[in-house]
């Protein structure tokens, strides 16, 4: 079922479907516009059509958050917190230091830390509801020192609702889609304005937030999940495993295996069939293999390692850490047989809101960094001041700022002008 690529012909695997976002941005601008408008009215227009919305308003009232909480199950709680503290953790590690140093006499330049004012989580609710995401995207914004935290959820899924009030969350809503993203992007008379918006979603949700990057801020456009493996050898069954746990999210999801070994390459299609055959999410699973996946053959270490940083995967496994210095592009690294992709998605830690469709070349996943502002900060003495003005007023009239020059020159004793 699995196809098995020689690296000449992987090609197709390095250039992503254009995964139908002119169409999906066509059909939401629209619903961006009627938000922006008409606020509350569009917004409940909408939530009521695509998501069967009952309630009066989107927002949840704390009282079904608390009872959502209670209906819990106990060992999910405990899951929940496992997972809250690891996530935690790593993000207490992350934050940024503040500082200020005389970097020179006089001159005395630092950073300080500061949180965003609000921001908003997008949690999908569809096929497969993920209160894992309301954790990787709540946890680092309170860690940040956000003071208001907002979580959106198109449905009421009983995990979501009670893990937003085991975690503190008091401002939830039940809205999803376009509509959800813009009325966070201009704020609505319930929904209050953030200044980012992060989580994953559908296409349309993708849409919405590329069309309103720049009016708010968002953590990144995200397609279709992917995991790319490195192993020249190893257990098949646990190489199929890890394919078929990112396969399983969604038909257009793609697992790529890139190995040196024929032999490898055809135990792991054959675990991947048997596999298959008794995993409950097979019909999506089956699809996402099929169209989008594949067993690679390269031809030498040098060359895959190649494959994987021109792929720039969301996900990428390597056996070992004397790889890792030669990783340049990827959302996450997960190292070893015993640290299956899984792990990263629930507890160990490191967020697994990650980019994918190659976005790992230009930023790594979702941080504590995402809800702060490192300000800079500059404080001179009058000598600092006198001693940078030859520099300051030369390259302020190369470029024709004369008032810039000025500025400086003002505050210096008379006869000490550059």
């Amino acid at each position: 079922m699995i196809r098995i690529l020689e690296s000449k012909d992987a090609g197709r695997l390095l250039t992503r479907k254009a995964a139908r976002m002119a169409q999906a941005e066509a059909v939401v601008a629209p619903i961006l516009a009627a938000v922006r408008q008409r606020g509350d009215a569009a917004l409940m227009e909408y939530a009521r059509k695509f998501d069967g919305l009952a309630r009066k308003s989107v927002r949840v009232p704390e009282k079904e958050l608390l009872a959502a909480r209670r209906l819990l199950a106990p060992e999910f709680a405990r899951a929940i917190a496992t997972a809250a503290a690891g996530v935690r953790a790593f993000a207490r590690r992350q934050m940024p230091a503040e500082w200020m140093r005389e970097m020179r006499p006089g001159l005395r330049l630092g950073q300080i830390v500061r949180p965003l004012d609000t921001v908003a989580a997008y949690i999908p609710s569809g096929r497969y509801p993920l209160p894992s995401t309301l954790v990787m995207t709540v946890v680092p914004a309170q860690v940040a020192g956000v003071p208001r935290i907002c979580v959106a959820s198109p449905r009421p899924v009983t995990e979501v609702f009670g893990t937003a009030s085991l975690l503190g969350v008091a401002d939830v809503f039940e809205m999803g889609g376009a509509q959800a993203i813009a009325a966070f992007a201009f704020g609505t008379r319930t929904v209050p304005k953030a200044d980012r918006i992060v989580g994953p979603g559908n296409i349309y949700v993708a849409a919405a937030k590329k069309l309103l990057a720049g009016e708010v801020g968002i953590d990144f456009v995200a397609g279709p999940t992917e995991i790319l493996i490195v192993a020249e050898d190893g257990d098949p069954r646990l190489l199929a495993a890890d394919m078929l746990a990112q396969a399983e999210h969604d038909v257009d999801a793609s697992a790529v295996l890139l190995t040196t070994s024929k032999r490898l390459a055809a135990a792991v299609a054959r675990e991947i069939a048997r596999q298959l055959e008794d995993l409950p999410t097979a019909p999506v699973a089956s699809k996402s293999i099929a169209k989008n996946s594949a067993i690679v053959l390269t031809r030498s270490l040098d060359e895959t390692i190649d494959l994987a940083n021109r792929f720039a995967p969301e996900h990428l496994s390597i056996p070992d850490e004397t790889l890792l210095p030669r990783i340049r592009h990827a959302g996450g690294v997960f190292i070893g047989p015993f640290s299956p992709e899984a792990a990263g998605d629930y507890a160990a830690g490191p967020n697994h809101v990650l980019p994918t469709g190659g976005a790992a070349r230009q930023r790594g996943g979702l941080s504590v960094a995402d809800f702060l502002k490192v300000v800079s900060v500059q404080h001179l003495n009058p000598a600092a001041l006198k001693r940078l003005a030859p520099a300051i007023t030369t390259l302020a009239r190369a470029e024709g700022l004369e008032a810039h020059a000025r500025s400086v020159e003002i505050r210096l004793p008379k006869g000490d002008t550059p």
